[in-house]
């Protein structure tokens, strides 16, 4: 079997994140992920956990209008900011984060277990 939690980058120390509380609980699922993953593996059972950085959706957009209004910035140039520190150039689309937990739910993974991967365009290298 297979299990494919979703973390954040922001549980593994990324230092930008405003939200404590978020980064905290995202860093439990990826401490959850490894315990899990030694428990389970003598039935089977492969665990790994995918870690988003910036994803286009709609939490993105609420936070960048938010923010925007507290800046006194447009949402477009916080957009920018954002991507200048993107080493790939561009933020994750919610495909580019799906693609890879598929690939860990299927057979291609059978050898990866306990492990936390980032999904972030090289914003946190490891």
């Amino acid at each position: 079997g297979r299990i494919v939690n979703t973390a954040s980058i922001a549980g593994r120390g990324y230092r930008r994140t405003s939200n404590a509380a978020y980064a905290a609980s995202k860093g439990a699922v990826i401490a959850m992920t490894y315990i899990a993953s030694s428990v389970l593996a003598p039935h089977n059972i492969n665990v790994n956990a995918v870690c988003p950085g910036i994803v286009q959706t709609n939490m993105l957009s609420n936070i960048l209008t938010g923010r925007s209004d507290d800046l006194g910035s447009t949402s477009n140039e916080l957009r920018d900011a954002m991507i200048e520190e993107i080493p790939i150039g561009r933020v994750n689309e919610a495909d580019d984060v799906s693609a890879l937990a598929v690939f860990l739910a299927g057979p291609g993974s059978r050898n990866i277990t306990g492990q936390a991967f980032n999904v972030d365009g090289g914003m946190i290298m490891s």
